[in-house]
This record gives structure tokens, sequence and C-alpha cells, in this order.
């Protein structure tokens, strides 16, 4: 059995990451790569954030991104899927929907916006922009545990 996982197996260990690295090109050309909360639906990643962000200024100047999420520690549990895409910027996002995608996958981890105080949920809602990431070409994925532990490497 190999260790890449099937293209429905990396949508599922996308949807169940809890923080995503997104990758975008500074204007020199050099990546910049960056931890984000993000939500899974319908086979497209969504960050979500404010538009004047440099995620969302380098993401404006040039589409191309990458995005990874890992998980594991011993060499034997290491499980990743990583894509490449042309960030797409959604015009009329249904915030609504948007944020309850959100508030379910990190209700425990922030303070939901109706209980942030009111300049908070302004500076928040002011200008916020949504990004859609759909694979370009495919997943590169792994799932070491596929291996089973007679190949752990040995330590010295």
């Amino acid at each position: 059995m190999g260790v890449q996982l099937s293209e429905d197996e990396a949508w599922d260990v996308l949807a169940s990451s809890h923080t995503g690295i997104l990758t975008s090109l500074r204007s020199d050309g050099f990546p910049v790569a960056l931890p984000v909360w993000f939500v899974v639906e319908d086979r497209a990643v969504y960050v979500s954030g404010s538009a004047s962000t440099h995620k969302f200024t380098r993401v404006r100047r040039d589409d191309r991104v990458s995005f990874l999420v890992e998980s594991g520690l011993k060499w034997a549990e290491l499980q990743a899927v990583h894509f490449t895409a042309h960030a797409e910027h959604v015009t009329e996002p249904d915030w609504a929907r948007i944020d309850a995608l959100f508030e379910a996958k990190y209700a425990g981890f922030r303070t939901p916006r109706a209980e942030m105080p009111e300049a908070t949920q302004r500076a928040y809602n002011a200008a916020r922009a949504l990004l859609r990431l759909r694979p370009d070409g495919g997943f590169l994925s792994w799932d070491n545990s596929r291996l089973g532990t007679a190949t752990t490497p040995r330590t010295r």
C-alpha cells in the first residue's frame, strides 16, 4: 500500500485540519508562508480576513498560491495534504453562511463576533475579504501510518 491519499481522503484531511499554511508571492517573487484558519465547502478551501492585509494584497497582485496542512509528531504518524491553486476573490460572499462555517469549526478557539465589542466588530466587518482555493492539479499527499511501524527509522 502506498502512502498517497485518494482525493476523497485528501479532502477529509483538509476539512478536519485546524490550521493551514497559505503561501503567496511577494512582488519580488519570493514566497511568504503564513498560518491561516480556513473552512472547506464544496471541494474548495475558504480563507477570510481583512482585505487590507498583506496576504490579500499579494493575491490581488499574483493569484498563484499553495496550501498545506500537516499533522503527526513521529515519522510514522506524518500526514499532509498540499496543493497549488489560483486564488479567487469571492466578490459577493454569503457572510452569514461563511461565518457559520468558521464558528462551527473554531467555536472553542475564538470569541464569537456577536460577543466582541462593537468597535471590534466594526473593524472586522469594515473591509472583509474571502478567498476561494480550488486545487489546480490535484494533491500532493501522504500518510506514513500506512507503512506500519516496521518502517519507522531507528534512532542511534
